[in-house]
Parts: structure tokens; sequence; C-alpha cells
């Protein structure tokens, strides 16, 4: 497995996951490519952590699909100036734990592919995007506790506005990583 100063990346040829690194390219919320090149990087506990939580979802069948892990810190500024809205995109001033290499963001897929449905995307700001909601259908429901149960066995915690979300419990112990600092190169 590859580093980058703290960060381990994790990639198709070590992990068993699927990458689509949304801010790579313009299918996000703003509309344009946030990094220069889809990468995926995690601090060393993140990586152990996901790494459990690959052998749970094999055990029942299923990949994960990774769409944003390590987030720059000059990326995260990019998304706040975009969407200032604290109740789905950190501000950087407090700093966000994917800038701490500490979250990710993903689905579950089957193993030929198809992502099961959660009943709203990747990045959907409404309130249907919460843990918990009962005005999506049965199969979202039960997708999203799926993903919840896995993620948690496998010691992440979530975060209430996003079914996709999972972080380190106390994500804030580790320091914000620019990427110069961090060495990935992503951005610009």
């Amino acid at each position: 497995m590859a580093t980058c100063k703290n960060l381990a990346e994790i990639s198709t040829a070590t992990h068993d996951v699927v990458l689509q690194i949304a801010y790579a390219g313009p299918d996000n919320f703003t509309g344009t490519p946030i990094y220069r090149r889809p990468a995926c990087y995690l601090n060393s506990e993140a990586a152990e952590c996901l790494l459990r939580a690959i052998d749970l979802a094999g055990q029942l069948g299923f990949r994960l699909r990774i769409f944003d892990a390590y987030r720059p810190t000059e990326a995260q500024w990019q998304l706040w100036s975009h969407t200032p809205d604290p109740d789905f995109v950190a501000d950087p001033r407090r700093g966000s734990p994917h800038s701490r290499g500490a979250a990710i963001d993903l689905t579950l897929e089957t193993q030929s592919g198809e992502p099961l449905e959660m009943g709203t995307p990747f990045d959907d700001f409404a309130v249907q995007s919460h843990h918990g909601r009962t005005d999506i259908g049965p199969s979202a429901q039960r997708n999203r506790a799926l993903l919840l149960g896995i993620m948690t066995a496998a010691g992440w915690d979530y975060y209430r506005n996003e079914w996709w979300h999972y972080q380190l419990f106390n994500a804030r112990r580790y320091p914000l990583l620019s990427d110069r600092a961090a060495g990935t190169q992503m951005m610009a």
C-alpha cells in the first residue's frame, strides 16, 4: 500500500473496492472537477477500519464503492465557497474530517457492480439523505441500514445528515492537511 506522508493510498489494486471519486470530474454538486486526478487516501486508522468494512461487506456478498475520502483543505474551501451550507458541507475554518484523512463517502454495490438503491443519490442535500428516513422506499431503508451496520461494526461513526458519510470517532484529533502537506498532488 502506497503512502503519502501520513496517508495510505486506497486503490482497486490494493483493496477490493470500486473508486468513483466524484470530485475528480464534473458529476458532483458543484458541476465542475475539484481534484486534478482521482485518488483515494485515508489516515492509517481509517485505512484499517476500511479493511474491516471491506471484509464485512464481502462476507455479505457486497463491495464498497467510494465517492470520496481524504479531501485536501484547498478542496474543502472550494466546496464551501460553492455551497456554504453547514448541514452538508463542513466550514473549512472548523475543518472537515475528510481533510484529516478520517472520513469516507461510499455506498454498497453487488458483486456484479450494481449499486444498491439508497433513496437519494450521493451528495443530495435533501432531508431524505438523512439517516433514519422513512419517507424513502423500504428497499432503500434496508440498504442504508445494511451499510450503517457494516460501517459501524468496522469501527466507523456516521454523520446523521448523509447516508454515505462515515468518519472516525474523535476525528478532530488528526491534523488538517493541505494537498501540499499531504503530498497527494490531487489539486491543480
